[in-house]
C-alpha cells in the first residue's frame, strides 16, 4: 500500500533535515508522526518514528546536565573540515551557502534573517566541505555560542557586501567583534587564537561593485586574499570552491592494494605535511607496526617508487603499502 504522505508531512520533514539543535529535530520528528497518513502502508515508519522520537529524548535528557555550560548551540563537524562564514548583516552568507551547498537557508531583505548556524556540505572534486552559515556580528549583537563555533571551526571566510558604501565600516565592525573574543582571521595563522582564512567579496553584479572591490582591496592589501563573486549569479564560485578547500590545510590521499588498481573515488584526508606513516595508519593501524615499505605514484617524478616511513606526502599521491 502507498505511503501517500502529505505536505504537511514532506515538510516537517524538510525541517528536520534541516534542524541543527537537538530540539528542533525532536520537534520535526513529533510533527512527522502526527502528519503522518495512519494506515497499514505506513505502519513500519510510524514505529521508525516512534523510536527516533525515544532515542532521541533519551539522549537529550543524558545530555542535560553537561550541556549546562556549552554553547546554546553547536555544529559536529563532517566532511574534510568545517568552515565558518563571517560577516555582517545581509552581506548574502545564506545566498552563498546555497550556492555552494544543497542547504535551504532562508533568505531575505532584512537584517539577522540567519537567527541560528546553518551547515550545509560543499562538494570540491572528490571531497566534502562542511560550511556554516552563521548569525551576522554586530556591535550590538554577541552570542557567545556564535564566537565557539567560529573558535573551533578549522577555517574562515569573511564575507563581505559589495552593494553599500558602508562595506569598509562594516569589516572593521566584524573584525573589531571577532577581536574582542581573541579571535582574528588571517591568510597564515601565526598565534593560536588566529583562523586560516580569505575574503569572499560578494554582490560582484550590482552596480558600482568593481570600484568597491577596488578599494577594498587596497584596505585589505596582502593581510588575506580576496575572491570576488555573485552568489546569485554564480560567478567566481568555482575559484572560490577551490580556495576554500585550500583553507583547510589538508590534503587527499589514495590507497592501492598491491596488484590491483587505485580506489580514486574515496581518498584518505591527512594534514598537509603527513608522511607515509601518517598515512599507513590511517588506512589501516596495523600497517604502522607491519609496514614494509611502500610504493608511491605521485604527480611529480614519482611513478611506483619506493618511499621511506618519513617521506612528506602531496596532495593526489597514491601509495601502495606492503607489510
Amino acid at each position: 500500500m502507498p505511503a501517500n504522505l502529505t505536505p504537511q508531512y514532506l515538510e516537517a520533514d524538510r525541517k528536520f533535515k534541516t534542524a541543527t539543535t537537538p530540539q528542533d529535530k525532536l520537534q520535526a520528528l513529533e510533527e512527522m508522526l502526527a502528519t503522518i497518513p495512519k494506515h497499514k502502508g505506513t505502519e513500519k515508519m510510524q514505529a521508525d518514528l516512534k523510536r527516533r522520537i525515544a532515542k532521541l529524548r533519551d539522549q537529550m535528557q543524558q545530555r542535560k546536565g553537561a550541556a549546562r555550560g556549552r554553547p546554546s548551540f553547536h555544529v559536529d563537524k563532517e566532511g574534510a573540515g568545517q568552515i565558518a562564514l563571517v560577516g555582517a548583516p545581509n552581506v548574502g552568507k545564506s545566498t552563498l551557502l546555497r550556492a555552494l551547498t544543497n542547504a535551504q537557508p532562508e533568505i531575505a531583505d532584512y537584517p539577522f534573517t540567519t537567527r541560528v548556524p546553518l551547515p550545509g556540505m560543499m562538494t570540491y572534486e572528490n571531497v566534502q566541505v562542511q560550511l556554516v552559515d552563521l548569525p551576522p556580528i554586530t556591535a550590538e549583537v554577541s552570542e557567545g555560542w556564535l564566537f565557539a563555533i567560529i573558535r573551533t571551526a578549522d577555517a574562515a571566510a569573511l564575507v563581505v557586501d559589495l552593494s553599500t558604501d558602508d562595506f569598509l565600516v562594516q569589516t572593521e565592525q566584524v573584525q573589531a567583534g571577532l577581536g574582542q573574543t581573541k579571535l582574528a582571521i588571517a591568510a597564515v595563522p601565526r598565534e593560536p587564537n588566529e583562523k586560516p582564512g580569505l575574503v569572499v567579496a560578494n554582490k560582484l553584479d550590482v552596480a558600482g561593485a568593481a570600484a568597491r572591490l577596488q578599494r577594498f582591496r587596497e584596505f585589505i592589501g596582502d593581510r588575506m586574499a580576496v575572491f570576488p563573486v555573485s552568489a546569485t549569479y554564480g560567478t567566481g564560485v568555482e575559484d572560490l570552491r577551490r580556495a576554500l578547500f585550500g583553507l583547510l590545510g589538508v590534503i587527499r590521499v589514495y590507497s592501492k592494494p598491491p596488484g590491483r588498481k587505485a580506489d580514486n573515488s574515496t581518498p584518505f584526508i591527512l594534514r598537509r605535511g603527513a608522511t607515509v606513516l601518517d598515512a599507513a595508519e590511517a588506512i589501516h593501524k596495523d600497517f604502522v607496526a607491519r609496514l614494509k615499505y611502500a610504493r608511491l605514484w605521485g604527480k611529480d617524478e614519482y611513478q611506483g617508487q619506493m618511499v621511506g616511513r618519513e617521506h612528506v606526502l602531496e596532495d593526489g599521491d597514491v601509495l601502495e603499502l606492503h607489510a
